[in-house]
């Protein structure tokens, strides 16, 4: 049997858009995309969607091999954008402990149009404004690699992502359904 999800396709002008300065909280970093954060990316995209809808939507979301063959196969496209693709940390000095919080990866097609993919912030670090600083840093990203456009997808139930793509401008373009195959019980 097939289940279809339904999704938003929802893009924003790059042309001309002034994203101004991103300051992170204090003890937050954003780490730029190199070949070894590849685990720690793929960790944190598996933390930030292991307990939502998407990990029943995109079952490689849910286990965390599947992300690392995420990342690997994202990585590794010749439209890759390794200036869009970034890793958030959290440095807790009490205990003197990094921990990866949020994540995000970047392509370019051949329209000239950026596709952001696979948005994550862990749980516990919701809620922060941190989606909205990874997103921006990811667009400036697109931006200088001369994109146009920039484009991602997002589940609708996904509410609380859907209102902060559009507090950034995004716009809902297209509906779509991802199929996904039940098994027969």
């Amino acid at each position: 049997m097939l289940l279809f999800f339904k999704r938003y396709r929802m893009q924003i002008d790059l042309r001309g858009l002034d994203i101004g300065e991103i300051d992170l909280p204090e003890n937050y970093s954003f780490l730029p995309w190199r070949k070894s954060l590849a685990f720690a990316h793929a960790e944190a995209k598996f933390r930030s969607f292991r307990d939502e809808m998407d990990a029943n939507v995109f079952p490689c979301l849910g286990n965390i091999d599947g992300c690392q063959h995420l990342i690997k196969e994202i990585s590794s496209r010749g439209n890759f954008v390794p200036e869009s693709t970034w890793l958030l940390t959290h440095e807790d000095p009490s205990r003197n402990v990094a921990e990866n919080c949020g994540t995000v990866q970047g392509i370019l097609d051949s329209n000239e149009i950026g596709l952001l993919q696979n948005i994550g912030i862990v749980k516990s670090f919701r809620g922060l404004g941190l989606g909205s600083l990874l997103v921006r840093k990811s667009l400036v990203g697109l931006q200088t690699s001369g994109a146009k456009i920039a484009s991602l997808e997002v589940t609708t139930h996904n509410v609380g992502a859907i209102r902060l793509y559009e507090r950034l401008g995004f716009q809902i373009r297209k509906t779509v359904y991802k199929p996904m195959e039940i098994p027969d019980q």
